[in-house]
Parts: structure tokens; C-alpha cells; sequence
């Protein structure tokens, strides 16, 4: 099955899960309601073959699902065997990396908190470059290319008619930490400075002064549904990707990335933050 359609069937299967749980029905009485088998209800739950989106708008009615909600499921499902622009890629991208461009690729909105890196979004081609070259797993430069490639052609998303809006909230050692060189690190603040102005992006900076906060563990990104109950977390960590959908972990997040929100500088502090850190790295260069 291509990485498009295993990647949408993914996310189609976990949503349908999630709206039967929350309707509290068995795979039997959801299959009774709309004419199917218990086993038909148990494939669309799963990765496992073709799914008929009358069949999916079905449930999703008598799950009670909402119109923004049936509308995207029922996109998805019209979609299952649709690839994205990264399947030339699949071979050099992990499974992970595929449902979360899945998942990105239909986002109306992206919540990242970054502690350590950029968000992937943000990048210079440089900077990616940089940050590839300092990865413990020795790569040869035609996959490091391959790898930023893929990076770039990600950030496309921001430049469409209905471009999803990108909120992003970086620890004060994002700015601070040099990737690379002075040199690019100060045309990566530059970019931070550019963009920061765009109607769809959105950032702020949480200073050192702060102390401790409440997302202090690690970085996350809250991918944004058409609805609030197709949202989905994703946390990158050191030992692989983790994803979560449940809805007390979805609230535990939006709640750290409210409490963050808060706790952060201004948009215009924050711009202000940037341009010092900016203004230091050519005061180091200068000095060399």
C-alpha cells in the first residue's frame, strides 16, 4: 500500500475508533446501525484494506459526530488512496515522519513549543543543514540533502491559500543556541524576524528570567483539527515519535501550551528578545 494511503487509513482508523468510544458503542451495535458487519466496522478501524466514505459518513452520524467533524472524516476517507508530494521520499523517511506529515498536511492549525531546535517550519536551509550534520547518526551528504529537501518542501504548507495558522512559542536557548556558525544562526533570527510578521505565524519567546515552567520536560507540537476532537499531539523524542489522541492527554497539553502562552513574552517583546539575540551573534562575529 503506498505511505499516502497507509499513513491517511492510519488516522482514519484512530478517528473512527476515538468517535466510537466516545459514543460508547460496540463494534456490533455500530455495524447494526448502518448496515455493515462487525468486521467491517473493525477493518475501518484499522489499517487493513478499502473503505467507502458513505459507509464512513454513515458512522459518523450515528456517532453523533459534528458537521466540521463528519466533513474532514469523510475528506479523509475520499482520500485513503491519495499520496502526498513526500511519496517519492518514502523510502528514506520512517513511518513516523509519514503520519506526521499526514497529519500536518490537513492541520487547520499547528502548536509548537520548542525547548531545544527551531520548529522544523521555521528553518533556513542552513540551519537545517547544520542541525542534520550535528545529528549522532553519521549520514553521507546525499541524504542530508535528501533530508532538508524534505524539510523545505514541508514549509510549503504555509504559503497556501488556507495555509494553517502556526503559533510557536520557543524557550529563550532556541535563539540562543548557535547552529552551525554565527553566520547562520543570525540569518536564521533574521528569518524568525521575517516571518514573525506573516497574518498566519505567530511567535513568542519564553525567557531565561522565567525560571522553570510548566513544559520544562520537552518540545510538542498540538496538531489542530477542523475540530478540537481530531486534534493531535506529537512529541518528538529522543527514542522515536509518540503520538496521542486520548482526550485527557490532548487537554493535559493545551493546558501547558496555555499556561506557556501566558507565561511568554509579547509578540512584541518577543520580536525584541530576537533582535538582541540577533545583535549579540554580530557583535561575536565582529569581535573575532
Amino acid at each position: 500500500m503506498p505511505a499516502r494511503a497507509t499513513t491517511r487509513r492510519r488516522h482514519l482508523g484512530a478517528t473512527l475508533r476515538k468517535l466510537r468510544a466516545r459514543k460508547g458503542m460496540t463494534l456490533e451495535e455500530a455495524g447494526q446501525l448502518v448496515g455493515v458487519s462487525k468486521a467491517t466496522v473493525s477493518r475501518y478501524e484499522t489499517t487493513e484494506g478499502p473503505v467507502k466514505w458513505l459507509v464512513v459518513d454513515a458512522l459518523c452520524r450515528e456517532y453523533g459526530a459534528s458537521g466540521p467533524e463528519r466533513t474532514a472524516i469523510v475528506a479523509l476517507a475520499k482520500d485513503a488512496k491519495q499520496q502526498g508530494w513526500w511519496s517519492s521520499f518514502a523510502d528514506h523517511i520512517p513511518e513516523t515522519m509519514n503520519l506526521m506529515l499526514t497529519l500536518e498536511d490537513e492541520a487547520v492549525r499547528e502548536d509548537h513549543f520548542s525547548c531545544v531546535y527551531v520548529p522544523g517550519l521555521l528553518q533556513t536551509r542552513r540551519y537545517t543543514t547544520a542541525l542534520q550534520q550535528a545529528n549522532e547518526m553519521r549520514r553521507s551528504p546525499e541524504e542530508i540533502e535528501r533530508l532538508v529537501d524534505i524539510r523545505m518542501r514541508r514549509q510549503e504548507i504555509l504559503a497556501r491559500p488556507k495555509a494553517p495558522h502556526l503559533w510557536a512559542i520557543l524557550d529563550e536557548s532556541v535563539i540562543r543556541r548557535v547552529m552551525g556558525s554565527p553566520e547562520i544562526m543570525h540569518e536564521q533570527l533574521s528569518h524568525l524576524l521575517s516571518v514573525g510578521g506573516s497574518g498566519n505565524i505567530t511567535l513568542q519567546v519564553l525567557p531565561f528570567a522565567l525560571g522553570a515552567h510548566c513544559a520544562a520536560l520537552g518540545s510538542f507540537v498540538i496538531l489542530g483539527g477542523a475540530e478540537p476532537s481530531l486534534d493531535v499531539v506529537y512529541v518528538d523524542l529522543h527514542i522515536g515519535s509518540v503520538f496521542m489522541e486520548k482526550e485527557a492527554e490532548l487537554n493535559r497539553y493545551r493546558l501547558a501550551f496555555e499556561y506557556l502562552r501566558a507565561q511568554a513574552l509579547d509578540i512584541e517583546a518577543s520580536r525584541e528578545l530576537i533582535s538582541r539575540a540577533k545583535e549579540d551573534l554580530k557583535d561575536a562575529t565582529s569581535d573575532h
